[in-house]
């Protein structure tokens, strides 16, 4: 699959949205990419998730961990295809950490999945669980990077769709300043 495969999919599946979105990271969108729109679907999810794991096939990868919640989804799948195991981090009290009895063994090499890729942030957090643990970081496999190429996690990160969205921090939005309200996350604005 190449990135035009990847949007194509995306805009079948109705993951690209239009209008005025308030992100995770807390900056404002005119653009949003609604994962589960396509992650619904497990033979997509499944076609994402083997090019992934297609892309560090090589890497000798022992563990895929991702972030709840869609990377919990890619890192399932990723796993699959590549014949290892998959776990995922969650929160405890607003810290990134591994529970239910997830473990990474010392020198194991981890493969770190996640779904859009804004500011990097959670994957950050997951990056420093699987260090505390010992682990070895070998990759980062994103399905959409719309930082504009901005986040380098200091590994070898795979992203199956660059997207270069503008985004801005909430008194430079222009949209906010036009009065535009928030478009709710599952519909097009329209």
């Amino acid at each position: 699959m190449n990135e035009q495969d990847v949007m194509q999919l995306l805009e079948k599946t109705h993951a690209v949205l239009h209008g005025h979105f308030l992100l995770t990271s807390g900056l404002h969108s005119p653009m949003y990419v609604e994962k589960f729109n396509v992650l619904q679907h497990p033979k997509y999810t499944e076609m994402l998730c083997q090019e992934l794991a297609k892309r560090y096939i090589n890497d000798q990868v022992e563990l895929v961990v991702g972030p709840m919640t869609g990377g919990i989804l890619l890192s399932h799948e990723v796993g699959k295809a590549l014949g290892t195991r998959a776990i995922f981090t969650e929160r405890d009290n607003g810290k990134m950490t591994l529970k239910r009895g997830f473990e990474i063994p010392q020198g194991c090499r981890v493969l770190i999945v996640e779904d859009i890729v804004t500011t990097g942030g959670s994957v950050k957090e997951v990056m420093d669980v699987v260090k505390e643990h010992g682990g070895e970081i070998v990759g980062v496999g994103l399905l959409v990077d719309r930082s504009g190429g901005k986040v380098d996690f200091g590994v070898r990160t795979e992203a199956l769709l660059h997207l270069d969205v503008t985004t801005y921090k909430a008194e430079d939005c222009p949209l906010c300043k036009e009065g535009v309200p928030f478009t709710k996350r599952g519909r097009t604005g329209k």
